[in-house]
């Protein structure tokens, strides 16, 4: 390749060249580099959420065994529901069985749809909305040091940067 073709490439986007025996290296810039990177981020980000979902959602259901056994936070719904009610000790008893089972199948709900990639924005959003009350609910009752030793709010800004900054790139919404 001749000098003059490898002066006007390095001048161009692509901002270093290196020249190695015959061969071109072209090192790419990091404003090249940030979609893949943002496309990287939101899938990890879509399946960390998701994935998170649901396994609380399996585990609830009792899908990896009994309560009491390795691995097993809850093991059936009821004991879920009585998780529930610690958490929301300031809701009414009547009120706690529409709250467990809604936040069980809003994450199922959630879950999916992150992990397939499919209306990852309302998703993100919805779930973030669901750990903002999860996490204040847990604030409430258990004291302001609970959701962070659970990471709860951490996991809502993930929710929140998807919604916001999210990439659409490998997502079933990609594809219609």
């Amino acid at each position: 390749m001749a000098w003059r073709t490898l002066r006007k490439m390095s001048s161009g986007p692509l901002h270093s060249v290196v020249r190695t025996g015959q061969s071109i290296l072209m090192l790419r810039s990091a404003e090249q580099r940030a979609p893949l990177a943002l496309d990287l981020l939101s899938l990890g980000s879509r399946a960390a959420l998701g994935i998170s979902f649901l396994l609380s959602v399996s585990d609830r259901l009792g899908l990896y065994g009994n309560p009491g056994e390795r691995g097993v936070s809850w093991g059936t719904f009821e004991r879920f529901l009585g998780y529930a009610a610690k958490v929301n000790s300031f809701a009414p008893a009547w009120m706690i069985p529409f709250l467990g089972a809604t936040a069980t199948v809003l994450e199922f709900l959630f879950g999916v749809t992150l992990v397939l990639g499919l209306a990852v924005r309302w998703a993100a959003f919805g779930s973030a909305g669901l750990l903002l009350l999860f996490g204040s609910a847990m604030a409430i009752s258990f004291g302001i040091k609970s959701p962070f030793d659970y990471s709860v709010f951490a996991a809502m800004c993930c929710a929140l940067f998807l919604g916001f900054a999210g990439s659409t790139r490998w997502t079933v919404d990609s594809l219609l």
